[in-house]
Order: C-alpha cells, then structure tokens, then sequence
C-alpha cells in the first residue's frame, strides 16, 4: 500500500488561503499492485486527544480495522464490512458512541447513527435512541429491510427512526436491547457529574444578561474540539462498491431528544457508487453536529471529490463550504473533521485479462485540535493508525489539517 505518513516538515506551499495546512505525497506509479479484497478507513472522532489515552484510541481503530477486513475477506459487501469496523468503535469505552457515550441533561445516554451503502444508494438511521448498546445495527437493519420494498399494504419502509419508535422498532427485529445504566462507564460518569457541578456554579455567577452569557460558555467550554469524538467509517469492496458509517452519543449535556449529524441524511455520512461519475465516494463525519448539519458537510465533500485532484478539492470544500460557509457566519470557531475516499477502475500494468485494477485514494482533514485516523487493506498484515494534528500556534476551527493516502487494489476477475 502506498500511504502518506506526513512529517511536520511537509508543508505544502501552494495552499489556498484561509490559514490552512496541508500535506501530501506523490503516488509511486511503479510500484506493483498488492492490496486484494477491499479497504477500510476509519476514525475514532474530530477533537482532541490527549497522549495519555493515545495508544487506547489507536488500538481501537486497529481493531476497527482488522474487524472490516475480517468481512471483506469473508466475500461481505462494503456495507456489512463497514457497520463491523463501527460495532468495534462502539464497543470501546474510550469513543462517545455505543458503550460510554456521553450523558445528556437528565443523565441518559442517546446515540444516532446512520449508514449508507453505495451499491443501492439506501440510508438508514436512529437518532436519540437509547438502550441499544450498537446504534448502527439499527441504522443498518433499516437500510436492509427498505432494500426488500414495499410493507404490506403498500406502505413505504422507515429509513430514519427516532427515540422510543426506534427502540421499539430495534427490538421487534431481533436486535437485543441494553440497559442505560450497563452503557454509562466510569469516565462517562464521572464526566456528567463534573459538568453538572459546573453547571451549577455558573448557574449561581450571575443572573439576566451574563447569566445566559456564563451558562453558554460553559457549554460551549464543554462541548469544545475535546468532546467531538463521534466515529465513523468508510469501506470499498472488492466490487469497487463504496459505504459509509457514523455513530455517536452526541454533546456531552445536550438536551434530551437533540439529534445530531451522525442521523441526519447528507450530514454524518454519504456513499455513492461511479454510475455516471468518475468516481465512487464515501464520506463519515465528526465534529460539532450543528456545524455539520447546516453546512450538509458529507455529501458536500463527496460532490467536491469528482474533480481531478482529490487533495485539493477537499481541501477547498473544508475552507470554502465549512469554515467559511455563509451558513456559518455567525460562529467563531466552525469545528469538524472528515474521512473520505474514492475510487475508480484502472488498468494494470502490463494488462491482464484476468486482473482488474481499483485505485483508491483515502484522506482526512479536521479543524479541531486533532482526529484519529486507522486505515487497513485487505492484503496488509496489521492496520497503520495516525492522529493527526493541528500545528502549533493555529487555532481550531479556523484553520485545517490534511493529510491521506493511495491504495491500488488488484482484483481477480
């Protein structure tokens, strides 16, 4: 695999202007094709992670990784390759998604998820729902059941399913609930109780004007690029069919029934396969939902990515359609992350009638402080992990980092 493992040195001189940062490396051309079965891309959240938990959230994605390898190479489609990389990601108590999500107002957790399968072009999400400890089985058993037609009576399936209906809707389609109180951890705990105290004082401070002031500080000191760990996941498959996962337990303290973009269509994720594009597409997002939801962000990058150079357009769709989005005009620090890759046919060399070629080009670009990134092909032995970081001295949400990579798979016909 050819991959870009950026060093602080690579600056990239011919970035366009908005204080943002760039880097990238040349595809080597002569190198032989190795990668057969699939690839995953996946990431542990846009936001801050500190060096203490930094191996937690690499091994994560590690295992995220070897999970949707483990489908890819067991013949699954992009779609089921890509909710096994995000059960993983739930699974951990280090992610605010599934297990240790972030506790809400009243001390309850309320996950969204969504995923999208380029193939058919179906979607499926939850939004606040709770007591299902994998919100993105949900999100995926919906997108099945819409791609058998038609309900009895004509009626047209669910594709997005909120709160109780989703629970209930979850739970009469086999997939076992979970209590509340078994998917708060220690550190969720903990969290809820340190921000209810804060909330307290601020509370006390002041009262009129600087009341509402000090008590929107607060939230947005906790809501900040250290709580905007959603997860997601992007997948091609040996079909060159492209999918796309997200999940999340949402602002730590938000309100109850508040959905975010993990849920929302265009928002927390987008997969679209070539039909009459140049290239297949599949983005997951992260960050602040508000900031995603207004600016449709995943189907915005996945549109940017049709041109010729992917590095660039991304770049230009993260500093024209999200920091200075006239949709976000008003806001002082716009913050969020993307994972993307496409990919096209291309011919080996030399030709054989029996290989074809897929060549897929991976990247991602945050505005927080930082973003978790692990990437595997089906022919590799172990996954790469990367967090990537803002430089010194910039600040999060009004610059970005970018960084990515190229994979060439060969595919036995």
């Amino acid at each position: 695999m050819e991959s870009l493992m950026n060093s602080a040195e690579e600056q990239q001189p011919s970035s366009p202007p908005g204080n943002s940062w760039s880097k990238q490396e040349e595809i080597n051309k002569n190198e032989t094709p190795k990668c057969v079965g699939g690839f995953v891309l996946v990431h542990a959240g846009a936001g801050y992670h500190s060096e203490s938990k930094a191996k937690e959230y690499k091994h994560v994605c590690k295992r995220a990784c070897q999970r949707a390898v483990d489908r890819l190479k067991a013949g699954a489609l992009a779609a089921e390759a890509v909710a096994a990389a995000l059960v993983e990601l739930e699974d951990s108590p280090f992610t605010n998604a599934g297990m240790g999500s972030n506790l809400n107002l009243s001390g309850e957790i309320e996950c969204d998820a969504s995923i999208m399968d380029g193939k058919s072009l179906h979607y499926g999400a939850v939004g606040a729902i709770s007591g299902i400890k994998n919100p993105v089985l949900v999100a995926n058993r919906l997108l099945s059941e819409a791609q058998k037609g038609k309900l009895s009576a004509g009626r047209i399936p669910p594709c997005f399913l909120v709160g109780r209906g989703a629970h209930d809707w979850a739970v009469g389609h086999g997939i076992p609930p979970c209590p509340s109180e078994k998917m708060a951890t220690k550190f969720s705990l903990s969290a809820y109780k340190r921000n209810k105290r804060k909330m307290a004082l601020a509370e006390k401070m002041d009262t009129g004007h600087n009341h509402a002031k000090k008590r929107r500080q607060s939230s947005e000191t906790e809501n900040g690029s250290g709580c905007l760990d959603t997860v997601g996941a992007v997948v091609v498959d040996s079909e060159g069919n492209v999918a796309a996962a997200v999940s999340s337990g949402g602002l730590a303290m938000k309100h109850p029934g508040r959905v975010g973009q993990a849920a929302h269509y265009g928002c927390g994720c987008w997969a679209e396969n070539a039909f009459n594009n140049p290239y297949s597409t599949a983005v997951s997002t992260s960050g602040c939902g508000e900031h995603l939801i207004r600016t449709m962000l995943a189907r915005e990058c996945s549109a940017a990515l049709q041109s010729e150079d992917a590095h660039k357009a991304l770049l230009e769709a993260m500093q024209n359609k999200f920091i200075s989005s006239p949709f976000l005009a008003a806001e002082d620090r716009v913050l969020g992350g993307v994972i993307v890759l496409r990919c096209c046919r291309c011919v080996e060399s030399p030709p054989s009638q029996n290989i074809q070629g897929i060549l897929v080009e991976f990247l991602w670009s945050h505005t927080t402080e930082s973003m978790c990134v692990g990437y595997m092909s089906a022919q590799d032995s172990k996954a790469k992990t990367h967090i990537s970081r803002l430089p010194p001295g910039t600040v999060p949400g009004q610059c970005l980092a970018i960084e990515g990579g190229v994979c060439r798979l060969s595919v036995a016909e």
